[in-house]
Parts: structure tokens; sequence; C-alpha cells
């Protein structure tokens, strides 16, 4: 309008010159986040947390700053994966998240309930609001790649991180069993929606090596993530075997000490996101 004062609060909803308002909560003043990557899955069980924990790893290996966020806040598993249990503390200016042995940044509700074991019974909004308040509370200290550790599903909280923090990609995690395939696309349409790239796919639990024979054996079936790729124009960036030893190491606490030979392709395109 010829007579807009910049004011967009004082105008009707049909004015041309309205402003979008912006939903981005703002960073700790002493915080340094270059990259955020959401580690995302359209069902629980499929690993998630153990993808975003060894992605984690991967990059620090290449000599970044690397954060969690664990975002999953009633099934919250990143201290476990790490073999953290409280903080670094907290003064005026924010809470300190927990640092591994690699120097990794661990920021979860866990690391903050007087007994890990307890759940945590709140509502959607309360759950969503202290998502938020790890990004806004929490001093992340130059930190490179943070990875976002989503709960499952189109919820509350995926919603929340969406629109608050500046998800520059999504990664989504997949297993392959048939009724994936239907979730999967909920995740990829719902990411179109919120405008964030997708960097790609990783399949978990793809196969299981015969210890014997070296023969790989499709323990959930054939996988059927080739035609979700092709028909989202999304890469797979890889595909895991079912590994004791990765399961043993994650809850020893001991994820660091894993190979993450099989992210490669994770890591170029984390790398590569805007």
């Amino acid at each position: 309008m010829s007579s807009c004062n910049g004011n967009c609060s004082s105008c009707g909803s049909d004015c041309t010159d309205r402003k979008s308002e912006s939903l981005l909560a703002e960073l700790n003043p002493r915080s340094t986040v270059k990259k955020v990557i959401a580690v995302v899955s359209g069902k629980g069980g499929v690993g998630k947390s153990t993808v975003t924990s060894m992605l984690a790893v991967a990059m620090a290996r290449e000599g970044k700053r690397v954060g969690v966020l664990d975002a999953d806040i009633t099934g919250p598993s990143a201290p476990t994966a790490f073999g953290v249990n409280e903080c670094q503390g907290a003064d005026d200016e924010g809470l300190y998240p927990a640092l591994t042995r690699s120097g990794i940044q661990v920021m979860s509700i866990n690391l903050l309930l007087d007994n890990p074991a307890d759940p945590v019974v709140w509502r959607g909004p309360v759950i969503a609001g202290a998502v938020k308040q790890f990004w806004t509370d929490v001093i992340w200290e130059d930190v490179d790649y943070l990875f976002v550790d989503m709960p499952p599903g189109t919820g509350d909280v995926p919603l929340t991180v969406f629109q608050s923090l500046p998800v520059n990609g999504i990664i989504i995690v997949t297993s392959p069993q048939d009724l994936v395939s239907m979730i999967v696309s909920k995740a990829v349409k719902m990411a179109e929606m919120m405008h964030i790239p997708v960097l790609g796919f990783v399949e978990n639990y793809s196969y299981l090596r015969c210890p014997d024979c070296g023969k790989k054996i499709q323990v959930f079936g054939e996988s059927h993530l080739e035609e979700i790729a092709q028909k989202h124009g999304l890469p797979i960036l890889a595909r895991l075997p079912i590994d004791p030893k990765v399961a043993e190491a994650y809850d020893n606490g001991q994820m660091e000490t894993v190979n993450t030979d099989a992210l490669a392709e994770a890591i170029k395109a984390v790398k590569a996101a805007e």
C-alpha cells in the first residue's frame, strides 16, 4: 500500500505488502551454530537415534565441531549412546551441554532429570517448548554441525523444529519393511510443506551379513527404497546392516568407537547442504 508504515500488525491479512512473520527462535547469544541437520523417521524403531549418533561421530572425525540436540523428549537416548550423564553446568547466560570423550556436545532431557528412568509425562506443546529451549537456552560453543535427533512422525516436535530452527537439511532414516514406503512419503511431504530440503535416505537394518559365508541376508524382506527414492527424486545415501557390535556400542556408551565408513555419502550430502 502507498500509505504503508511498515507495521504489519496494523493492517489486514489481505494486504499485498504484508510480510510473513518469521517463527525462527533466537539462538542463545553465546552460541554459534553454522548448520542444522535434522534426522527424522516416519515411524519408531528404525534406528534413527543410532544413525544420528553415527553421523555426529563421522563428522567429528572429519575435524568438525559437532553437537547433538536430542529432540525426542519422551524417548531420549543420546546420553546413553555417548556415555554422558550430566551437563557441564549452567550460569546466568545459559546451560552448557554435556561433552563426550571426543568433544561432541550433547543436550537431552535425560541430562536434566534426577532419575533418567523417570518418564516425561508432558503434553505436546510443553514437549515442543522444551525442544525450542534446547536451542534458545543452551550454549552451543562454535558448533559446525548440529544434528537434531527427532521423534518419529509429523507431530508437534517436528513442526516446532522445522519452524523454530534454521534447518539446512533433513536425512530420513528408513527400514526395508513394506509399511515404511507410505510412512516415508509422509515425512518427505512434510519437509516439502515446510520448504526444507531432504538430503536423502539412510536405510537401516538393510541386511544381515552371515558370519560364516559372508552372504547378505535380507531379514526384513526385499527393500523397496529404490522405488521411493526414484518417486521423490532423492538419493539413497547409505544402506546400513544389522550389526550387533553397533547395538552393543550404543548400549555401552561407546558410539565413538564404531566404524562409520558406510555413511561417507551421507556426510558428503550434509557438507553440501546450504
